[in-house]
């Protein structure tokens, strides 16, 4: 039992780690994508508010919260990331059809590569933590983070290669990386609750 508290209070500092991370992210990610007009660091600041929902159900299911808030939360979560792919979809095709150009954002550029390493780190505590535990949520949860962190990985591509070469088009397409995977999300997570009793 002793074990089994120490992994739990370890999976809940992992969580609050990556809450910290992402409140503290969101309002970066916001003035990065408000001065440079950038669709995939707007797209990134959705995603990691929605990274904040999915770390809230963790935490909840950690702590033994009762089993209806958690599929209300998930549902809440698949909702926004329809939101986030509708938002993403209709800033990309403003940005390419209508040749808007973002400007450089070396916040959101740096930003973004300290995403990257600190969400790869959460995500193996995470496995770790979430097999040693026999938690199939915090193990779900985990490879929600790294996804997050190759998705901060194609952000940073896209941003970087605007700024160095003034490929302009890479941002609204690393953008739409963001799409396809919060599409999936939504699937995957608005399925298990429509699948759960």
């Amino acid at each position: 039992m002793r074990v089994h508290d120490t992994l739990t209070r370890r999976g809940l500092r992992l969580e609050y780690t990556t809450l910290g991370w992402n409140v503290i992210g969101v309002p970066i990610l916001v003035i990065a994508a408000i001065r440079s007009g950038s669709a995939a660091a707007a797209g990134f600041g959705f995603d990691s508010a929605i990274e904040i929902g999915a770390s809230l159900v963790v935490v909840w299911e950690l702590t033994g919260a009762h089993e209806d808030r958690e599929r209300i939360g998930l549902r809440l979560i698949g909702c926004a990331f329809l939101a986030l792919a509708v938002y993403i979809t209709a800033q990309a095709a403003y940005s390419l059809i209508g040749g808007h150009h973002p400007g450089h954002s070396m916040l959101g550029i740096v930003w973004t590569a300290a995403t990257c390493i600190v969400m790869l780190a959460l995500a193996r505590g995470k496995a770790i933590t979430g097999k040693a535990l026999g938690n199939p949520v915090l193990l779900a949860e985990g490879r929600v983070t790294f996804v997050d962190a190759c998705l901060a990985a194609a952000v940073l591509v896209g941003l970087t290669l605007n700024a160095a070469l003034g490929w302009w088009w890479a941002d609204p397409l690393a953008g739409l990386v963001i799409v396809g995977y919060a599409i999936r999300e939504a699937r995957m997570t608005l399925g298990s609750t429509a699948a759960a009793p």
